[in-house]
């Protein structure tokens, strides 16, 4: 059975990789207390007790003792070369051939060049890449291994490349010889490089001397005085320190830690990823399914522990400083609430293995995720970040008072240090817009934040469109509320389907006249054009659509609803007239046929049938419960039966619930009103 690599299979082991790699990242950030407890400078005074040694142990050298010793080494280095001794016989054969071919009765010129040729490739010619590189790295010789094993050394000045070998040629061209014979014979035919750079040997070779390098200059003894408070730390005293601190943490990695703490590590850590993969496999596979969403997700929990780890094991600081809030609230801003507080509580099982009282950690983080979606559940405002990021730190504060008193029965006893910490994490909440913005353009994702700024009718784009083509911004108004009260009901991202219906006519801005909602009963230009011209003029309301969207760096997903809103329709209006027009010929459908592509997720599906059943809705003669349902059921039925949804991952269920949600939008829309009577009679005054 043949396995066969498909787009599928690479991004399964993609998708593996990521988890394995997730799962071993953080099991390196957690604390595995090797820190040594001392902070020291050179050239700064010692701010401790007397430092003895407590055991033996090598001082080892630094960076720059290193380097000094491996560049001496490197300066008795030779690289190796293999010779391929057949380039000769087969170049001088090949030139003792072209010289009879050429029936050239001189036989110094011949003797001249043959013994050239074997001058010059018993030194060697390499290439001129190669033999700038070796003198570029100040190499004066190289090895030449020969087919017998046999090591040569060559100087650097000996060798030539095929240039320089030509070169001497003609040097050393005698007297008797014109130029005029040397130009009846490409000498560099004959010259090709018979050294081939052997980077294996080379590197054993290298290795090998490396190997036997020390990396220590001396030992200190047990009982030996290192320093005293107040010394100042010299060059050498930072060296014994730095070997100390070595050879404490290899002591203890050696001796302290237990396997079975790292297996039970990976096991819990490989668990809860399990856990949350499984979520996202099962209830979210519009996540699962791309491979940067799950990145993002990773990366977005690594930021988190990798906060905690580098707090608990580089500072002094409480891991309460840690803003734990950010991740359920970017998550939030990017997918949903649910996902955001999924994530949220997993990352907090995962760090609370690595703080003290990791009970109260886990009621108190849990509870301000939960804070935290339930106050970003509608993005409908910038400010409503910085009140959640308020929400939080009273939920923090609330939280930990209560588990005090519970704890201490005695308010004396509290400790109220930690709400300070908690304010500067909820202060540190606010770098959630800066970092939203920059995870935006590194993924490719669009936040609720952005959506709600685009869904801003005040902006200038936004102002343009309804002055341009006012009557085509109404309509995508009556568009916007129909999506979204649609969405809301088959749980699709309501926001961005919001945000698309407001923009996804906004290339009628470029030729307003054109479309009839903003003609104002004058004369309709596309009926003085064919019906060809017209079918064109009206499809490409798209193109420019996606340009203007473009001239204002509005998101792809934005881009999207434009392309899509009308799918691979026809303009059956003109397409219909044509062929009424024109009997027995068959006319070319792609004129006539919107670009599309055709929807492909549930948001840009309900924009199409919002924005179909929306226009339609404006020539119902009348406006009854039984015109309007019908007239809804056979717009969405034709865009099902045209084959218009089948990329979108939307359901009949679903289908008919958006039906509904229409008939009672637009019946609400048209309701009848009260006639008011006439006046009769004037009252009197």
């Amino acid at each position: 059975m043949k396995f066969k690599l498909t787009q599928d299979t690479i991004k399964n082991v993609t998708k593996l990789g990521l988890f394995i790699a997730l799962v071993a990242i953080i099991v390196q950030l957690f604390p595995k207390d090797k820190q040594f407890k001392y902070q020291y400078e050179i050239g700064k005074p010692w701010s401790y007790e007397l430092m003895t040694a407590s055991y033996d142990f090598p001082i080892y050298k630094t960076e720059k003792q290193l380097d000094a010793d491996k560049k001496e080494l490197m300066e008795n280095y030779s690289p190796y070369f293999q010779v391929d001794e057949n380039v000769a016989t087969q170049q001088l054969n090949r030139w003792r051939s072209d010289w009879k071919l050429k029936n050239n009765t001189d036989p110094k010129y011949f003797a001249f060049v043959e013994k050239k040729l074997k001058t010059i490739y018993e030194n060697g010619i390499i290439s001129s890449l190669m033999y700038d590189r070796m003198k570029s790295k100040g190499y004066k010789s190289i090895v030449v291994v020969k087919p017998s094993r046999l090591t040569e050394n060559v100087s650097i000045d000996e060798l030539h490349t095929s240039k320089t070998a030509y070169e001497e040629i003609l040097m050393d061209k005698p007297y008797f010889i014109s130029d005029a014979e040397l130009s009846n014979y490409n000498l560099n035919l004959y010259l090709v490089e018979n050294l081939r750079y052997d980077s294996i040997t080379s590197e054993a070779v290298k290795k090998d001397m490396f190997k036997n390098l020390s990396l220590t200059s001396g030992m200190v003894q047990t009982g030996e005085r290192i320093i005293d408070r107040g010394e100042i730390v010299t060059p050498g005293t930072y060296a014994i320190l730095n070997s100390m601190k070595i050879e404490s943490e290899k002591r203890k990695s050696v001796f302290e830690e237990s396997y079975l703490v790292l297996i039970g590590e990976i096991i819990i850590i490989f668990m809860l990823i399990l856990l949350l993969t499984f979520y996202l496999y099962l209830f979210r596979p519009y996540i699962f399914g791309t491979s940067k969403n799950l990145v993002f997700i990773a990366l977005m929990i690594l930021l988190i522990v990798g906060l905690s780890s580098l707090v608990l094991r580089f500072s002094s600081l409480s891991i309460y400083i840690v803003p734990f809030a950010l991740l359920p609230i970017i998550i939030r801003v990017f997918f949903d609430s649910r996902t955001a507080l999924f994530a949220h509580i997993i990352t907090v099982l995962i760090i609370s293995f690595m703080v003290d009282n990791p009970f109260l950690f886990i009621i108190l983080q849990i509870t301000a995720g939960m804070t935290a979606v339930t106050g970003l559940k509608d993005m409908t405002q910038r400010s409503q970040l910085t009140q959640t990021a308020l929400y939080i730190f009273l939920s923090y504060t609330v939280m930990y008072l209560s588990s005090e008193f519970i704890a201490e029965g005695d308010i004396a006893r509290i400790h109220f240090l930690p709400i300070i910490n908690f304010a500067l994490s909820s202060l540190l909440l606010l770098f959630a817009y800066v970092l939203i913005y920059i995870l935006e353009k590194i993924f490719g994702l669009i936040s609720a934040i952005t959506l709600v700024e685009l869904t801003n009718i005040n902006s200038d784009l936004m102002m343009k469109f309804a002055e341009q083509a006012p009557g085509t911004f109404q309509h995508s108004l009556q568009v916007s509320n129909l999506a979204t009260e649609a969405a809301k009901k088959i749980n699709a991202n309501s926001l961005l389907v919001r945000t698309g219906a407001l923009y996804h006519d906004i290339g009628k801005m470029k030729n307003p006249q054109y479309f009839i909602e903003n003609q104002e009963g004058g004369k309709n230009p596309l009926l003085e054009m064919s019906y060809e011209d017209a079918a064109k003029a009206v499809v490409s309301h798209i193109a420019d659509g996606v340009a203007i969207a473009k001239k204002y760096r509005l998101p792809d997903q934005i881009v999207g609803f434009i392309t899509t809103h009308q799918g691979r329709t026809k303009t059956k209006y003109f397409y219909n007239s044509y062929v009424n027009a024109n009997p027995g010929i068959t006319p070319d459908e792609n004129v006539f046929m919107y670009p599309g592509p055709i929807p492909f997720s549930k948001e840009t599906a309900i924009l199409m049938m919002a924005d179909a059943v929306e226009a339609r809705s404006r020539t119902l003669g009348e406006y009854t419960e039984k015109s309007i349902s019908e007239m809804i059921e056979n717009m969405i039925d034709s865009q099902i039966a045209d084959g218009q949804l089948k990329d979108a991952p939307i359901s009949f269920r679903d289908v008919e619930t958006v039906k509904k949600v229409f008939t009672e939008k637009i019946k609400n829309i048209y309701h009848n009103r009260i006639t008011y009577p006439e006046l009769q009679n004037q009252p009197k005054k």
